[in-house]
């Protein structure tokens, strides 16, 4: 007899019968729960509500309201938990199911679920709809889907440049939906089995080659919502995680070249992480007012400092649970550095930096946490006028140029890829050096672990190079965990194997 999870039946209804889950504006629309499903999406302005609530998703905390950065860089070498509150503490030692959360899989799920049904009912048509609304509509659904499926295989899957298999044991990619199911039973128990990487890869890339054409005239506010330039600039992502470097530079060079975002310096560059919206965001999840906070518990801001206000220090905010590792602290060159009297004062208390200007987003936080004063990062507080709602880059400018010189450098253009080295390190306030060969290819690396410290990129990089998560500097040592061990990868959730005869678990769970 099939076991059903009844937890996913009650996160799942409110997608099933969208239209309350805002992300950016109230819409006047009548209820569509008590409407089938095949017909709940046939007005203008329940489709455009379906789709925001898909948006909307993004900003839970098994997502990208703080999972996919915090609980990713807890899992790498970023970060150091605290136990300040309990949490991370276990992804931090890597301890064997600590990993992304069951919550992760259905939200995506989810997401993708309701984005299949948009997609179909824009196939059949939109009563009252324009043209231009329905390839809005279809190339921002489209983008979702592709980034809501990367996250996925991303976690539960490897990744193409670095596929471990033990024998004959082949994991495969992620379950890969793409046709609208309307029946209750279907939606919450799918049978779908694990696509191949390659296929997940392949839905990807049409999609967002898709996307790019769709959107090319869209005039969404950007960059909360989808664009060409967001299309563009997870398309490098993708294909540098493929291993496709053509593809890599000509998506990377189509992103920067759009005016979506903008490369900022000095401290241009720190004060864009105070703004309502960083300068650099191609795409980015938006909170727009209190109501979205995720508070003091499950925040991105939370979990990274304990501060509210970086000119109050006194005040008692966050949880501060990760912190940065040894590696982040001497890369910038960070130590508590007491500044004036009394020491009980938290406002006496600052950092010594190196002249990475990336150094600036690291402070001292609050004393009043179990663990004491504490070196943070502050580079998501509240900053639209509440705190624990941050606006997060998913993708940003930088990015790009990183992107591009990594896949230089392996299609053998090293000239290239060392002139972009150089004049990114210029612009971070830092004199290079001159690197040939694997040197170059490291401080390549090395740079995307300072650039995206806190941002949940170092895990992956790490996976995506087929290379060991070492912490056995700061948390003993056996804190390494090999690129073959199974904890590299997420197990799949165990109501979706239970009820799912045509999936398999991911080894050694």
């Amino acid at each position: 007899m099939k076991r059903h999870n009844y937890k996913a039946i009650t996160t799942i209804l409110p997608i099933i019968f969208s239209g309350w889950l805002m992300y950016s504006c109230s819409l006047d629309m009548e209820p569509v729960n008590m409407t089938p499903l095949s017909e709940a999406l046939n007005t203008p302005a329940n489709l455009e509500a379906a789709l925001i609530s898909v948006y909307a998703n993004l900003r839970s905390a098994d997502h990208y309201g703080r999972d996919m950065f915090a609980k990713a860089d807890a899992l790498a070498d970023v970060t150091l938990a605290t136990n300040n509150s309990g949490r991370f503490v276990a992804e931090n030692r890597n301890d064997a199911g600590a990993h992304f959360s069951t919550g992760f899989w259905e939200n995506s799920y989810f997401s993708i679920g309701e984005i299949n049904r948009i997609l179909a009912q824009i196939e059949k048509g939109v009563n009252g709809a324009t043209p231009e609304q329905l390839r809005r509509w279809e190339g921002e659904s489209k983008f979702l889907r592709a980034l809501y499926l990367f996250d996925l295989v991303k976690v539960y899957a490897y990744i193409p440049t670095a596929i471990f298999q033990e024998g004959l044991v082949d994991q495969g990619g992620v379950p890969m939906p793409l046709s609208p199911v309307y029946d209750l039973e279907n939606v919450l128990f799918g049978q779908d089995p694990r696509a191949t990487i390659e296929q997940n890869y392949d839905q990807i890339i049409l999609d967002l080659k898709d996307a790019i054409d769709l959107l090319e005239e869209s005039e969404r506010p950007v960059p909360q919502f989808a664009s060409t330039a967001a299309a563009y600039a997870l398309l490098s992502r993708v294909a540098l995680y493929k291993g496709d470097w053509e593809m890599v530079v000509t998506a990377s060079t189509a992103a920067l070249s759009l005016p979506v975002g903008q490369l900022v310096f000095g401290m241009n560059y720190i004060n864009g992480w105070k703004n309502p919206v960083n300068p650099e965001s191609i795409f980015e999840v938006r909170f727009h007012d209190n109501s979205e906070s995720l508070g003091s518990t499950f925040s991105l801001q939370s979990a990274f400092t304990t501060l509210l206000d970086v000119n109050e220090k006194n005040r008692l905010g966050g949880w501060g649970d990760l912190i940065p590792s040894p590696k982040i602290l001497e890369a910038f060159g960070l130590s508590q550095l007491q500044t004036g009297n009394p020491a009980s004062n938290n406002n006496n208390w600052d950092v010594t930096r190196n002249l990475d200007i990336r150094a600036n987003l690291f402070t001292t936080g609050s004393n009043q946490r179990p663990n004491g004063r504490q070196i943070e990062c502050v580079k998501f507080l509240g900053k639209n006028g509440f705190n624990y709602g941050d606006n997060i880059p998913v993708i940003r400018k930088s990015e790009m140029l990183l992107n591009r010189m990594e896949a230089n450098f392996h299609l053998g253009k090293e000239t290239e890829a060392f002139n972009e080295f150089v004049a990114f390190k210029i612009i971070k306030g830092l004199s290079p050096s001159i690197l040939t060969g694997e040197e170059l290819l490291e401080d390549i690396l090395n740079e995307r672990l300072k650039e995206f410290a806190f941002e949940g990129q170092r895990f992956f990089d790490l996976k995506r190079y087929g290379r060991a998560i070492d912490k056995s500097d700061y948390l003993g040592p056996d804190a390494i965990v090999p690129f073959e061990d199974f904890r590299i990868l997420a197990p799949i959730p165990s109501g979706v194997v239970e009820n799912n005869r045509n999936i398999n678990q991911n080894r050694g769970y």
